[in-house]
C-alpha cells in the first residue's frame, strides 16, 4: 500500500483520525512511501514545529520501502493529473500506487471516487 503524507501527518499530530489510520496500516503487509511524501512532511512539520521534529519523522518513515521519482512515474502522473484534476504531488503519489498495482491510503478528499484509493473520513 502506498501511504500519502496526510496519513503520516495525522499520526504525528495524534489527530482525530489517527486511530483509523493506525488500524488500516496495521492490516498491511508492505508500506510504500514516495519520495515526494518526504518533501511534503518535511516542509509542513518544519514550518509548524522544528527541523529536528521533521527529520525524526522522516527517519522513522525511512524503514518502509521508499519509491523514487522516475520518468515513468512522471509521465503517468501527468496523465492522472489531467484525468482527475489533481495537484502535481497528489498525481505523483497516485502514479506510484498505479504502477505498483496497489492501493493508496490518504485523508485527502481530492482522491475521492478514484479507484483503488482508500480515503479515511
Amino acid at each position: 500500500m502506498v501511504v500519502d503524507s496526510s496519513v503520516w501527518l495525522e499520526l504525528a499530530n495524534s489527530g482525530k483520525l489517527a486511530e483509523s489510520c493506525e488500524s488500516r496500516l496495521n492490516k498491511v503487509s508492505q508500506i510504500f512511501i514516495p519520495t515526494i511524501v518526504f518533501f511534503e512532511i518535511y516542509k509542513k512539520v518544519k514550518k509548524i514545529q522544528t527541523e529536528q521534529d521533521a527529520l525524526e519523522i522522516i527517519g522513522a518513515l525511512s524503514r518502509f520501502t521508499v519509491l523514487d521519482f522516475t520518468r515513468d512515474v512522471s509521465l503517468l502522473a501527468g496523465d492522472l493529473s489531467l484525468e482527475y484534476h489533481l495537484s502535481m504531488a497528489d498525481s505523483i503519489v497516485l502514479a506510484h500506487a498505479k504502477i505498483l498495482k496497489t492501493s493508496l491510503l490518504t485523508l485527502d478528499h481530492d482522491f475521492q471516487d478514484i479507484p483503488d484509493v482508500i480515503v479515511i473520513h
